[in-house]
């Protein structure tokens, strides 16, 4: 830990900084953080296992629309959004993590063309934890998954979406 920075303690903190701090865990959805801390935090959620176990379970339990909504706030990989620097700081470090900041004209067209038919077919975007993977992997599993059934494509997606979160909170509580 640098000299500047300062242990976070989850449990010790008031509603509003928790929510500054911890709203985009999940993309654009701050609802979680907020009925996360409303649940009861205590030392158990002060560490990234604890505080993502009791995350991912407001997360399971909420109703499919809700968890659907989740879904839809994820950017596009490779999307306009990123190209217009408009992502969310989280989404622009992982996203810069696998490359997809300096593809090719073929690769972004690619990249666009699959977006398009992904969500086409499933009503949310193609999301997996993008951090410390390469582009081509992306890229592979994004043409492994595109023609998985929308109900296969559901869970997975909602299972990637924990995995970023875990991410989050790890880069988080260090």
């Amino acid at each position: 830990m640098g000299k500047h920075e300062q242990l976070i303690l989850p449990s010790s903190l008031s509603k509003g900084k928790f929510i500054k701090i911890f709203g985009g865990i999940f993309e654009h959805s701050e609802w979680i953080a907020e009925r996360t801390w409303e649940k009861g935090l205590n030392f158990s959620h002060d560490g990234a296992n604890g505080l993502h176990s009791l995350m991912v379970s407001i997360f399971r339990k909420a109703k499919k629309v809700n968890k659907i909504e989740v879904l839809k706030s994820h950017p596009d990989l490779a999307g306009k959004l990123m190209f217009k620097k408009a992502l969310t700081k989280e989404s622009t470090a992982e996203q810069e993590s696998a490359g997809l900041n300096s593809l090719n004209e073929v690769e972004q067209s690619l990249f666009k063309s699959l977006n398009q038919s992904y969500k086409k077919k499933h009503l949310f975007p193609f999301i997996i934890a993008a951090k410390g993977l390469s582009s081509d992997l992306i890229l592979e599993a994004f043409r492994n998954r595109v023609s998985n059934s929308t109900d296969t494509e559901f869970v997975e997606a909602c299972l990637q979406v924990e995995k970023i979160a875990y991410l989050r909170l790890t880069d988080i509580l260090k």
